[in-house]
């Protein structure tokens, strides 16, 4: 019975330590959309509301922006709603 207890304690300290890593993980995303909204350059012709460039581990992203889904979507489309259901 003592194992079954202790093995219970640590299943809680692990979904609890998961629960943790994932709300900062969560958080550290919103930040980044955040971020990535208030530097989009809302200057650019075409469809899209706005651009951006970044850099990061030595690749360049280019990133832009639409409010509505562009008549042609991609093949492969990334979603980051998944995230909060964590």
């Amino acid at each position: 019975m003592t194992d079954l207890a202790v093995t219970w304690d640590w299943i809680e300290f692990a979904v609890r330590w998961l629960h943790v890593i994932t709300a900062i993980a969560w958080i550290g995303s919103s930040f980044y959309f955040i971020a990535l909204d208030l530097g989009l350059n809302r200057n650019i012709p075409g469809p899209a509301d706005g651009e951006e460039w970044q850099v990061h581990g030595g690749g360049f992203y280019h990133i832009q922006k639409y409010l509505v889904a562009p008549e042609r979507m991609p093949e492969h489309l990334t979603w980051f709603k998944w995230e909060s259901y964590a």
